[in-house]
């Protein structure tokens, strides 16, 4: 069945939101940020993995790193188009929105909790190849695992920042499912280096949520979205970066 990767991702997503309400109302305040912290120097490290196998590479031995103009360009470039555009505002507004129809005006974190959230489980390699995948092949495995992995990462978030977090099924539906429909399409232009330069950029992306996470809001990360576009059309560029 096509699509039943997303379903299942989308269903993960909300059942860990659910598990990390249940567990984080046995948390007090101080418990809950110290969980939060936990969880953004988790992210944190992670995103730095990820970013390091893609700069990093070992010739003759030693150990020599790369693509660091590829990092500036997309995330200059990207951060410029997106502040303009006010990708992150828009995030916001959709939070509110969401915030005002599910009944929770009460829960002041709300729409924190849904933007860093949904850029934490939206931004990654995994969703469009696991996607594209699923679209072209049936084969959901690759969104099957990452599932696994967004339950834990939402249920840890939810117990820390509150139920905003159950509500990132919503982008995820929307961004792996139009993937999916649109599959064959996107398919050719995911080449081998695309792939891997999405993953570097979003790994980045990753390690500005986790520090949002550890020290507060510093970063306008949603405004950073435009630089995994770019990572992916600088596979393209003539000479490389």
């Amino acid at each position: 069945m096509t699509g039943l990767g997303t379903i299942i991702n989308s269903v993960s997503i909300v059942a860990g939101g659910l598990t990390g309400r249940l567990v984080g109302g046995r948390f007090n305040a101080e418990q809950r940020e110290a969980l939060s912290k936990t969880c953004g120097l988790s992210t944190l490290f992670i995103a730095v993995a990820g970013a390091m196998e893609g700069m990093l590479t070992i010739e003759n031995g030693a150990l020599r790193g790369g693509k660091s103009m590829l990092v500036v360009l997309c995330l200059a470039l990207g951060a410029a188009i997106g502040e303009l555009a006010g990708i992150e505002r828009a995030f916001e507004r959709f939070g509110e929105w969401l915030k005002r129809k599910s009944g929770n005006d009460g829960d002041r974190n709300f729409v924190n909790a849904f933007v860093t959230a949904s850029l934490t489980v939206c931004i990654g390699a995994m969703a469009i190849v696991g996607a594209i995948q699923d679209g072209i092949l049936n084969d959901y495995s690759t969104l099957a695992v990452k599932s696994v992995l967004d339950f834990i990462i939402i249920a840890v978030m939810t117990s820390s920042m509150g139920r905003g977090c159950a509500f990132s099924a919503i982008p995820v539906f929307i961004f792996e499912g139009g993937v999916t429909l649109f599959a064959r399409l996107i398919a050719p232009i995911m080449t081998e280096t695309a792939i891997s330069y999405l993953s570097l950029v979003g790994s980045i992306l990753i390690f500005c949520v986790g520090i949002n996470l550890v020290w507060g809001k510093q970063i306008r990360v949603a405004n950073l979205l435009p630089s995994v576009v770019l990572a992916v059309l600088a596979a393209y560029l003539p000479i490389p970066v």
